[in-house]
């Protein structure tokens, strides 16, 4: 039986402003297994399109009908790709993943679309994966010595080869021997002929939380693609955690050791959306929580206070609670101007905040003003909106962060300049701060992000969370890094691009 495995479409090229420092993790993937009548792909698009600020670049769909698999990538936003009446003639069947992402830019951006789609002997299986492996350049150079062709340079297709490669019966237990092979943070979808498989970290850096739609069921990164679903939430998938679900129903596996969680703190932080509930936690109300500990560790005396939109706004309102003075929407944020519009020359995109990040000069002038931001990376964004702030007219600025300082890079997913690029691994504070152009300067404790997770403080024996941006503690080993470091060479000559998950 032939699948149809439809080419990549572009609808917009792939650019992004060189000057943006905005962070961005890299996937989000979702699941169903058991919609209505050839739903299945309906289902999933409406997931991807909650999921969308976890990747805007491009997103596919793999649907199964029968034994016949329909699989779709698309260079695009979710609404362009699959927004189309005709989607369920398209892509029939009951069962579907989806996958929404972010890349780096390169020639090799189309085949590294997800999801990654391999017909094996025992039938197709589709793979959507969110995350980054810290072991991918060496299993890819292992597997290519053994005569493994890849047609990407994404860590995914590590995951697809190791699986067709098990010498285990069932598809269950090929999949678990791929993920006793990988290390690093991760969350994955799969889809066969006969079952939906999720899977999370043995530490649970990745989020994937579990649904029920009806009679069936629902993976995804986010309980917000849940509520978009109509699916109602049952439980995070645990940190190394196996789920297993069919027509029989829902089996859940844990094959390997048990370790104590570390979720990322960054989904906190940033990377989650406010409506989303993360292990347990309402991100709206822990990101309004960072805005009090800020009051309380670094207050200052001011006018108002100013969020930079969208992420700051709960940590702003949290601020203002706590402290008293005036919230403020000292800075109107556009929703219009997307990655279409690219700045023809250098003069346009030193405007670009102005299109991005419009002043409100009836809030600002003549006010001191606390601008919050959610974190601070190298520090373009932040000085741009700084200035902007002060030709509106605002006598004093004092910028505060919600996060701690950024100190190291991160392998585990996270789209995170080099230790080089960040600021305030190259600078004191006071550097920084004149570097910003600000009048004060402050970041988030350690101890009161955790505070703001409801913790008494970071457990420096054991942390609670992956916290290694703000402490260079890694969660697990970065093989790769060794090796890179150690100047050990794996393959180079087969993986010319550097994979983002």
């Amino acid at each position: 039986m032939r699948h149809h495995i439809a080419d990549p479409v572009v609808h917009r090229e792939h650019w992004r402003e060189p000057e943006d420092d905005q962070l961005r993790l890299e996937c989000g993937v979702c699941g169903v297994w058991g919609a209505d009548e050839d739903e299945g792909s309906s289902v999933v698009a409406l997931g991807l399109h909650a999921l969308q600020h976890r990747g805007q670049e491009a997103c596919g769909i793999a649907s199964v009908k029968d034994e016949r698999f329909y699989t779709e990538r698309h260079q695009g936003l979710v609404g362009e790709a699959f927004g189309g009446a005709d989607l369920m003639t398209r892509m029939p069947g009951r069962a579907a993943v989806g996958h929404t992402r972010y890349s780096t830019a390169g020639g090799s951006f189309l085949r590294n679309i997800q999801p990654m789609f391999a017909d094996l002997d025992q039938g197709g299986i589709a793979i959507a994966h969110n995350g980054n492996l810290t072991n991918f350049k060496f299993l890819h150079a292992q597997l290519v010595s053994e005569g493994a062709i890849f047609q990407s340079t994404s860590d995914s297709e590590v995951i697809l080869h190791l699986i067709a490669r098990s010498r285990k019966a069932k598809i269950v237990d090929r999949f678990t021997d791929a993920l006793a092979r990988i290390e690093g943070g991760y969350a994955l979808v799969a889809q066969t002929r006969t079952k939906m498989i999720g899977a999370r970290d043995p530490l649970g850096i990745r989020p994937l939380v579990l649904g029920q739609l009806g009679d069936g069921w629902v993976l995804a990164s986010e309980t917000c693609a849940l509520d978009m679903m109509g699916a109602t939430f049952l439980r995070d998938v645990e940190h190394g955690e196996i789920v297993v679900i069919d027509d029989s129903g829902l089996r859940s596996i844990k094959p390997f050791p048990a370790r104590a969680a570390r979720p990322c703190l960054f989904e906190y932080v940033y990377f989650s959306r406010p409506d989303s509930v993360v292990n347990g936690r309402s991100v709206y109300e822990v990101r309004k929580e960072m805005g009090r500990g800020l009051a309380r560790e670094l207050g200052v005396e001011a006018d108002i206070v100013v969020p930079v939109p969208d992420s700051g706004v709960p940590a702003a309102l949290g601020y203002a609670q706590e402290s008293g003075i005036p919230y403020e929407m000292g800075i109107i944020r556009s929703h219009y101007l997307g990655r279409t519009f690219i700045q023809p020359s250098q003069g346009a995109r030193q405007k670009g905040v102005r299109m991005k990040h419009s002043p409100n000069k009836s809030a600002l002038a003549g006010k001191r003003v606390v601008l919050i931001d959610d974190s601070i990376v190298r520090g373009t964004t932040s000085l741009k909106l700084v200035r902007a702030v002060r030709a509106a007219g605002a006598t004093e600025v004092h910028l505060r962060s919600a996060s701690p300082q950024i100190l190291y890079p991160d392998f585990y997913g996270i789209d995170m300049p080099e230790r080089a690029q960040l600021l305030a691994a190259n600078k004191t504070l006071e550097e920084m701060r004149d570097m910003l152009e600000v009048d004060s300067l402050g970041f988030l404790s350690i101890d009161g992000l955790y505070r703001a997770m409801g913790e008494t403080g970071r457990n420096a024996a054991a942390p609670q969370f992956t916290d290694h941006y703000f402490t260079g503690d890694y969660p697990t080993r970065l093989l790769d890094r060794e090796i890179e470091e150690g100047g050990r060479e794996f393959g180079a000559k087969q993986l010319s691009l550097l994979v983002s998950a």
